[in-house]
């Protein structure tokens, strides 16, 4: 399961007020699990294997062709494991230049990866303006290319629209508020093709959830630029969420937050308060983690409950 570290954003209606638009929601989302600490590109054992088979190839060409696509394949589970390794250590700038070294590769699984990368290291408070730009722009490019190169990978996908809705902070309202409509589609294909991965559904329900809460005039603003601009309910919203809860407990403390204030806009509070006391007793790994205790927090206080 992953699970990522910073938030994608606030909510579409904060961004609209601001001329940009954001539906995702965070690093904390997408964590890999290490099998093991490995130390440069190729790991030790495997990269024994590889030398020893190097030195029989020579032996035969017919025997080196054989083995070549044996040696590819060895190399790309060694990188994507690596790179698993230094994300679910949080290392986002080494994961960053590690990956740079296969930039030009061909394999969706890398290259979806190095969509991720760019995007996370574009967050880091110490990056420049121009170079956040620049790292935007270069993970909707790694996150295309691998869904180009094969339309089945669920991860192409959610990086995609989460990419996608980045590049549109950068193109104006028009832009962002069209893209909206290919963000769902992704999330949704990304679903179809892995409907085990809870990150994607969390992340269409708040796509939903953040069009549900449009106000009358933002409402208008869409429409202005759309004759039929986006559009949901906070109906749609909670089925998501709860799938998302269905298919992975207590994944991530932002979903909990959101099936309460979901079930508080459909005027249940009874479940409300059910689930924002379970978001405030999350465990705080993570400075997000931290943001939803205290909306939770202040959430239930302001419905009467004692926290």
């Amino acid at each position: 399961m992953y699970v990522a570290a910073r938030s994608i954003g606030s909510s579409w209606l904060q961004r609209v007020r601001h001329r940009s638009v954001t539906w995702i929601t965070s690093r904390s989302l997408v964590r890999a699990v290490p099998t093991h600490v490995p130390g440069r590109v190729s790991l030790l054992g495997k990269g024994l294997v590889l030398s020893s088979l190097s030195l029989l190839a020579i032996q035969s060409y017919r025997w080196k062709s054989k083995h070549a696509v044996v040696y590819a394949s060895i190399k790309v589970e060694d990188v994507k494991e690596q790179a698993d390794y230094l994300y679910g250590s949080g290392e986002t700038e080494k994961l960053y230049e590690f990956l740079s070294q296969y930039k030009d590769s061909e394999d969706p699984e890398i290259l979806w990866r190095m969509s991720r990368a760019s995007r996370d290291l574009s967050l880091l408070g110490k990056i420049s303006s121009d170079e956040k730009k620049r790292l935007v722009y270069e993970s909707y490019n790694f996150a295309k290319k691998a869904m180009e190169i094969n339309e089945s990978c669920s991860a192409a996908h959610k990086w995609l629209a989460i990419s996608l809705s980045d590049v549109g902070d950068y193109e104006g309202i028009k832009v962002k508020v069209g893209n909206a409509y290919h963000i769902k589609d992704h999330f949704q294909r990304a679903i179809q093709l892995n409907p085990k991965d809870a990150t994607s559904i969390h992340l269409l329900g708040l796509w939903c959830y953040s069009f549900a809460d449009l106000s009358w005039y933002q409402v208008k603003i869409a429409a202005a630029l759309f004759a039929t601009p986006p559009s949901s309910t906070f109906e749609e919203a909670l089925i998501y969420f709860e799938k998302a809860e269905e298919v992975d407990p207590n994944f991530y403390s932002k979903n909990l937050l959101y099936l309460g204030k979901s079930f508080l806009k459909l005027k249940n509070k009874e479940l409300a308060v059910l689930w924002l006391h379970k978001a405030k007793d999350y465990p705080a790994r993570t400075e997000e983690d931290k943001e939803v205790h205290k909306e939770a927090t202040q959430m239930l206080k302001s419905l009467g409950e004692k926290v």
